[in-house]
């Protein structure tokens, strides 16, 4: 029923866990790398490389980072050998060049928050380089950026998906029992 729907699994901290993810259907696997908002998920860039090292060839490798700076950035995917970037931050854009022009065979996922009623809090238009947007929620309380376990209204989303013209991963408190319902109103 929902063949076209891929499943990335966020805040990998070991290998056990990202091989687990991987033999029951992720597509993806991510791992947090660059620490600015509040998040238990972080691991360094050594653990993430162990990790990365250890899955299988079709499954993508993707370090998700609240860091701003390029050369950081840089410096952490040519350790790690990553095969994507979620940039979870606002980052100037001339950073988002030097990434891509240092790393350009690494697919770049850019961030999109929605509040809880629906509002876009995110300048996406200004965004030049994107391989994919991430539509997430936003914790304005506890300035949380991602894993807030709150939704968000899907109608945005599905919205927003009409207008942008990258594939769209939706995120934001999903679980077993409002997964069909996001998919069914959202089609990310």
């Amino acid at each position: 029923m929902y063949k076209d729907v891929k499943i990335k699994i966020c805040g990998i901290k070991n290998k056990e866990d990202a091989l687990l993810c991987v033999n029951n259907g992720a597509n993806a696997i991510e791992m947090l790398v660059g620490q600015k908002h509040f998040s238990t998920d972080f691991i360094s860039k050594e653990i993430a490389k162990e990790i990365v090292d250890v899955l299988p060839p079709f499954c993508s490798s993707v370090i998700v980072t609240h860091s701003e700076v390029a050369d950081e950035i840089i410096s952490i995917c040519k350790f790690v050998n990553n095969t994507t970037i979620q940039l979870h931050s606002i980052i100037n854009e001339d950073e988002v060049k030097k990434i891509k022009e240092s790393l350009p065979y690494i697919k770049l996922i850019r961030l999109i928050h929605i509040l809880r009623d629906g509002d876009i809090i995110t300048d996406y238009k200004s965004m030049k380089y994107a391989d994919a947007y991430l539509l997430d929620s936003f914790n304005l309380k506890t300035n949380q950026v991602g894993g807030t376990g709150l939704t968000h209204n899907w109608n945005s989303s599905k919205n927003l998906i009409q207008e942008l013209n990258k594939p769209v991963i939706l995120a934001g408190g999903l679980n077993p029992y409002n997964i069909v319902d996001a998919i069914n109103i959202v089609n990310p």
